[in-house]
């Protein structure tokens, strides 16, 4: 198995640049048409993890940047990153 295809149990450990770097790997394979059936439906399943996983990711740091802070009167006082634990 390539690391391209490894299991998704491990994309919760990828950052968004690990797993946009696996996913255009896997694009540019299928792009190729030289993989196999079987090969080229695992590898399809792995890129939709992995598409899934960058979005979470963007929306992670969307939700981060856009956090407003408002304060008793109902005001923004400010920003703050988003806390996601």
């Amino acid at each position: 198995m390539t690391d391209a295809a490894a299991p998704s149990a491990d994309l919760s450990a990828l950052s968004f640049e690990e797993a946009l770097l696996q996913l255009e790997k896997i694009v540019s394979e299928l792009e190729s048409g030289r993989a196999p059936l079987e090969k080229s439906i695992e590898l399809y399943e792995r890129g939709a993890a992995l598409k899934a996983h960058c979005e979470k990711r963007l929306e992670a740091a969307r939700l981060r940047v856009e956090k407003i802070v408002v304060g008793r009167d109902g005001q923004a006082q400010g920003a703050e990153p988003a806390d996601f634990s």
